[in-house]
């Protein structure tokens, strides 16, 4: 049985990654592997505490949310505290038999922790979530411009460039974290492994890593049971799940649903929600939603859409939609696209582009070609499902790898 401690901002579900770092978890204690959740801000979810899983919570708050803003800044470029109680939790455990396993730092933890097992010889692996190991703000995209960003991370024409959500300010105090990240915290640099949700992210990352990293490719579970598909043809919702956030696209679907008098669900929150109610009165939006209640609000769907303007890493929500009988509308500039086979389980449109949007949305109209869509994304997903003993079993793998190199 190895040791595995799992790296992870929230202790809770806060998103997609902490999903996977809390699921994962609990699926390797369940496998009887001895599991330390290692995080910072509280509270720890129920299911780990039942599990026997080791706890480490340093009860700090995220760095978005302290109203400490100086201390917030301080500690989101390196955070003493967790150090210190990374230190105290590898102490005792053998690196010979232990995997550091990084799924998110940079809401709280820093890389502070990443170079704490580094110095101290134990084998990190990091899942790559999002792109902060590589961008400063962790997309690949330029809030500003409303488009995907290709300049260099860190190069002058990045730093000179307002890319950032908020300010100028901040996108120079991003740059700064990742001077220290990268200099000092070990990431990239000192990580020789990596798991890559998609091809599309390991590809989009591989260039910024060491010459000797291993990218491993572990795609994220997906929890919902098998059930009959759903009965697209009687369901008339066009529906997005997740953050209503811009690089998202939610605006993108609210204003082609308004202009083609389709009906939109708005499963999810966001700092954009006020502007899809604006721009689209008509769309319901539910906020965050308990996986149970997720599941049966799926179940209205006639169509899923991701519009998202970003790369994104993965697209759960894509797989969320086929393992229910769901076709999907998909950017065909995310790597969610991986996950649909255009014409056949859901349709592409242009990235960014609102009237190919309207035009593929228009085509779900049609009864038959929606129902054979969402049988053949069906079809598809239960060919080979994302279980989470499937990526548990692809996990310790990953892990035996790892400690025999």
């Amino acid at each position: 049985m190895l040791n595995v401690v799992v790296v992870s901002d929230f202790g809770h579900v806060e998103g997609g990654n902490t999903s996977v770092a809390l699921s994962s978890a609990i699926g390797l204690a369940r496998k009887g592997h001895h599991v330390t959740l290692f995080s910072a801000v509280p509270p720890i979810d129920e299911r780990i505490l039942e599990s026997g899983i080791r706890v480490v919570c340093t009860k700090q708050h995220a760095i978005g949310t302290d109203p400490n803003r100086v201390r917030a800044l301080t500690q989101g470029l390196w955070n003493f505290k967790a150090a210190r109680s990374m230190a105290g939790t590898l102490h005792g455990l053998d690196p010979q038999s232990t995997v550091i396993h990084v799924h998110g730092w940079t809401k709280s933890l820093s890389t502070s922790v990443i170079r704490v097992a580094v110095s101290r010889k134990f084998k990190v692996v990091c899942t790559l979530h999002d792109y902060f190991s590589a961008c400063p703000n962790g997309s690949f995209f330029n809030y500003a411009r409303n488009e995907v960003c290709e300049l260099r991370p860190l190069s002058p024409a990045c730093i000179a460039s307002q890319c950032d959500r908020w300010h100028y300010g901040h996108k120079l105090w991003r740059v700064a974290r990742q001077v220290v990240q990268n200099r000092w915290g070990g990431i990239p640099r000192d990580v020789r492994h990596f798991i890559a949700v998609s091809e599309f992210s390991g590809r989009m990352l591989n260039p910024f890593f060491s010459p000797g990293a291993q990218i491993y490719h572990v795609q994220n579970p997906v929890h919902i049971s098998r059930t009959e598909p759903v009965d697209v043809r009687s369901n008339s919702a066009y529906v997005m799940v997740g953050r209503i956030a811009q690089e998202k696209g939610p605006l993108l679907l609210a204003e082609a649903a308004h202009k083609s008098g389709c009906e939109a669900l708005f499963i999810g929150d966001g700092e954009k929600r006020a502007d899809v109610l604006h721009i689209c009165p008509s769309a319901k939006v539910t906020g965050w939603l308990a996986p149970n209640d997720l599941s049966k609000r799926l179940r209205e769907a006639r169509v899923l859409v991701f519009p998202s303007l970003w790369y994104e890493t993965d697209g759960l929500a894509v797989l969320e939609g086929a393992a229910l009988g769901i076709p999907v509308i998909v950017s065909d500039g995310s790597a969610a696209r991986s996950s649909v086979i255009d014409g056949v389980t859901g349709l592409w449109f242009k990235a960014g582009d609102r009237e190919d949007l309207e035009r593929k949305m228009a085509i779900m109209r049609d009864g038959e070609c929606v129902a054979r869509m969402g049988l053949a994304a069906y079809a598809h997903y239960w060919r080979r499902p994302r279980t989470i003993e499937r990526h548990v079993q692809e996990l310790e793998e990953v892990y035996e790898k790892i400690l025999n190199r």
